[in-house]
């Protein structure tokens, strides 16, 4: 008995990604792209309107990014396996992929015979993480993670906002400013706050708008 297709749905924001991974994956015998969605909350739109498998999730998009479109799926719908397929590569993407529930992060240099198995794969309750992957996540693990407060502060900095003003905007002291801006540093290795932003965006802890 021939067993039954894994049924997929594309999920990303531009049209000729979507249109690249159908052309590709339409081809592979035993998988059909049931639907795509431009955006998180269209993906969640179409897993309810349609019996799912696997969804194939980017990370940044309009209206609800992969990841919070990601931990909604896993939550109503927990037979429904994510793939994340971005462009995005640092660890603390990947880190807030996995944490929502994906099965799988592809960055879209992936090969199609690499992304084919790693569909397979998670369809049968595996996990994937390609080495470059995998290696980038043990950053994550091996630099401490900054708490809510000091993003925020962060996010302040990268906006150009000095500790005074940082200050006045969250109500807390200047001293107490500097002492998240000084932890920020130490726990991204920067040297200063210009470092500190530019790391954070590489590890995918601010993403520029």
């Amino acid at each position: 008995m021939a067993l039954a297709p894994i049924r997929i749905l594309l999920v990303d924001d531009h049209f000729m990604v979507r249109l690249g991974l159908r052309s590709l994956l339409e081809k592979q015998p035993g998988l059909r792209i049931v639907a795509e969605a431009d955006s998180g909350v269209e993906a969640l739109e179409q897993c309810a309107r349609h019996q799912l498998d696997v969804v194939l999730m980017d990370v940044r998009m309009p209206e609800m990014n992969g990841v919070s479109a990601t931990a909604a799926i896993c939550k109503q719908y927990p037979a429904i396996k994510v793939i994340m397929l971005t462009t995005y590569e640092g660890d603390e993407d990947i880190f807030q992929a996995l944490s929502a529930g994906a099965r799988a992060y592809f960055l879209k240099t992936v090969t199609g015979d690499e992304l084919v198995k790693g569909i397979r794969a998670v369809q049968a309750g595996e996990h994937c993480l390609p080495p470059e992957v995998a290696s980038k996540l043990a950053l994550h693990f091996s630099t401490g993670s900054l708490s809510p407060r000091e993003r925020e502060v962060l996010e302040l900095i990268a906006s150009g906002r000095g500790n005074k003003e940082i200050a006045e905007q969250l109500r807390l002291a200047e001293n107490t400013v500097k002492n998240h801006v000084k932890a920020i540093l130490e726990k991204l290795g920067a040297q200063d706050r210009t470092q500190a932003v530019s790391t954070a965006i590489q590890r995918g802890i601010l993403h520029l708008q």
